[in-house]
């Protein structure tokens, strides 16, 4: 391959780790740019679009969000990461423009496994489709007792679900004995919604009970690391590696 075409490898594969690490960091805005550069000099970068739309989704700015996965969509008709957002963007109605100001994002700590004292569970009772479509792996979200069971909202105050009776009448116990959780979204569709939650501070009066026993409690997972946070970001970089090799592949035939 020449030279020429080499550069244009290399400074693709460059522009696209630092869009990612961007949106990693949550600079939404600046990832908006990245992107956008990337485009202007590779116009049928799929990966790209799809970074776009993330972006656009995390700033509320949803009709920009459908233009690029729409963009994305003409280059792959197939593209499973654009097919599942417009689906979710469907629910959204019409553009809110927002701002990062807006955002409430967990720390990439809050995802480290710790055992015992964090563990992930699935919620039922969900919220309606339009209110999880704009929740995304990453988002804080708040424990509220009410009455016997423990529910999960937004930083907006919106309801999202309930946490399973096994799981949520253990932590109530806990948290009237003066522990504190933080908890944050690990996945969002438009039927599940998983929420990790972590064991902040531990009163004095709690001392050698676990928020989460690692034996005998069904259906409890231990969140061994942050991929499930990383894993629509990475899928896109690993899908962009693909194609590049696939491009110097040809090029050298």
């Amino acid at each position: 391959m020449a030279y020429q075409e080499e550069e244009q490898v290399r400074l693709r594969r460059q522009r696209s780790k630092y869009a990612i690490a961007l949106a990693m960091q949550g600079r939404w805005r600046e990832a908006v740019a990245a992107n956008e550069e990337i485009i202007r000099s590779f116009p049928n970068d799929v990966d790209a679009y799809n970074r776009l739309g993330r972006a656009y989704i995390e700033l509320g700015e949803y009709s920009q969000a459908k233009e690029a996965y729409g963009r994305a969509i003409e280059l792959d008709s197939y593209n499973v990461i654009a097919q599942k957002n417009l689906r979710r963007l469907s629910y959204l109605g019409e553009a809110v423009v927002g701002s990062e100001a807006d955002s409430d994002r967990a720390e990439p700590q809050h995802f480290i496994e710790e055992t015992g004292k964090a563990g992930v569970v699935d919620l039922y009772h969900l919220a309606p489709r339009e209110i999880l479509a704009r929740m995304v792996a990453g988002d804080r979200v708040y424990l509220k007792i009410d009455g016997s069971g423990l529910t999960v909202e937004n930083g907006r105050g919106e309801y999202l679900g309930q946490v399973e009776p096994k799981h949520g009448q253990r932590l109530i116990k806990l948290m009237a004995g003066g522990n504190q959780y933080t908890a944050a979204i690990v996945s969002s569709t438009e039927d599940r919604v998983a929420v990790i939650i972590r064991e902040v501070y531990q009163d004095p009066s709690q001392a050698g009970q676990l928020s989460f026993p690692s034996k005998g409690v069904e259906g409890l997972r231990p969140y061994l690391s942050d991929k499930m946070l990383r894993r629509e970001l990475e899928y896109m970089e690993a899908l962009a590696e693909e194609s590049i090799e696939d491009e110097t592949i040809d090029n050298q035939e």
